[in-house]
């Protein structure tokens, strides 16, 4: 989202005609912004052979996984719903990554069906697997490093207490497992969460798959999840990729040559890829004013963007109908019937009903976590690509909301 002669625009499109065309609420994704992440990830580890497997989940609109695939990604889905989402956005079944958690075994047969490649987190699934399959389907396995990285534990994945990935104490019956069931192990699989900025973080996470991956002679590759944290708030560290590609790609080529072969190295970003990519539009509905505070509340809330409530994560807020105003202190809230504030104290410019508020770092995690509490309609999508605004998401019509609905008799 760029600045310029009063205006808020992204290539060159106001965001007010988007709002005038489209309505609002209104997700918009930034095209160039979506394909310069993935360039820059793709660059700061070229020195092996990666690949960026995009993480579905973050942001599942079908257009948006056909961008990605044009330019080179391939992808990681967490649910059978996503793979096919991925299939029809034309990904090959040997581009997909399937890492669920806790899912039916009925799930994992058709996705081993599809041909996905096939990540196991828990020794149950992987005794029920090996029984199954044995040597004829290989199979990827999540481990649980635990590290606690990020700094958050609602976004930690890592951890001792996590629900996700064997434990590296569990080694040993691990072995056990696979040998009994003769399992051809194909990768091995980290990821400690979100926000990362140390790189030393990384470099850990290989010291321990490093060790692991002597008693596995059949691998294929190495993914390191991701957990790439990129700027909420102007002056925030981030995750520099360059200097974690260089010390994390010199200790991965060096491994691979005591290994006996190359081994490609895989990341999973969502987040890095599309959060700063999207903003979330919104019209002011009421400037309610208290003895403490003053309220901006607007057409949206959790039922659209829950990252704030369910992680407490900041979003900056801007006002672009009044970019020169008078800045005053507003606490900015939704409209939906529970606490549902999306930015506490914030200093915006003078904040009028009717005003357009953009609601920054919305790719990831917006939409794809939004519903239909207090029976709200969900938003439509707007992708921004080449100087033009594409419809990728209709808004809900209150139809939407009937039609898995079968009126019976009371």
């Amino acid at each position: 989202m760029e600045f310029q002669q009063n205006t808020y625009s992204i290539q060159g499109i106001d965001l007010h005609t988007l709002v005038r065309e489209f309505g609002s609420p209104l997700y918009v994704y930034d095209a160039e912004k979506i394909l310069f992440q993935l360039k820059t990830l793709k660059t700061a580890f070229s020195a092996s052979d990666v690949k960026i497997k995009y993480a579905a989940k973050a942001l599942t609109n079908l257009s948006i996984l056909k961008l990605l695939r044009k330019a080179g990604s391939d992808v990681d889905v967490v649910s059978i719903q996503e793979a096919h989402l991925a299939l029809r956005a034309g990904f090959t079944p040997s581009q997909i990554m399937y890492t669920p958690s806790g899912v039916d075994f009925d799930e994992m047969i058709e996705c081993v069906g599809l041909g996905l490649t096939i990540n196991i987190d828990n020794l149950p699934t992987l005794k029920k697997f090996g029984e199954k399959y044995q040597s004829s389907y290989p199979c990827s396995i999540r481990l649980n490093p635990h590290i606690m990285a990020g700094g958050n534990i609602k976004i930690s994945t890592g951890h001792s207490n996590s629900k996700f990935g064997i434990s590296i104490h569990q080694m040993q019956e691990i072995y056990d497992v696979v040998q009994t069931n003769n399992i051809k192990i194909n990768g091995l699989h980290i990821h400690t969460g979100s926000d990362i900025i140390e790189s030393d973080v990384f470099l850990k996470m290989a010291e321990i798959l490093f060790g692991v991956a002597r008693n596995f002679p059949h691998l294929r590759f190495m993914d390191f999840g991701s957990g790439f944290k990129v700027a909420y708030k102007q002056g925030d560290i981030v995750t520099n990729v360059y200097d974690l590609g260089l010390k994390l790609t010199k200790v991965f080529n060096e491994f691979c040559e005591g290994y006996g072969r190359k081994l490609e190295l895989h990341f999973e970003p969502g987040k890095f890829i599309v959060s700063e990519a999207g903003h979330l539009l919104v019209r002011t509905n009421v400037v309610k004013t208290t003895p403490s505070v003053t309220f901006v509340g607007v057409n949206s809330g959790l039922n659209h963007l829950i990252r704030p409530m369910m992680y407490d994560s900041y979003h900056e807020i801007v006002n672009i109908s009044n970019p020169r105003g008078e800045k005053k202190l507003y606490t900015v809230v939704g409209y939906i019937c529970e606490t549902d504030t999306l930015g506490t104290d914030r200093q915006l410019n003078e904040v009028r009903e009717g005003d357009i508020l953009a609601i920054k770092n919305a790719g990831a995690y917006g939409f794809s976590m939004a519903s239909n509490y207090n029976s709200r309609l969900r938003p439509a999508e707007v992708l921004i690509i080449n100087g033009e605004a594409k419809l990728i998401r209709e808004r809900e019509k209150f139809e939407d909301l009937l039609r898995n609905q079968p009126e019976i008799e009371i």
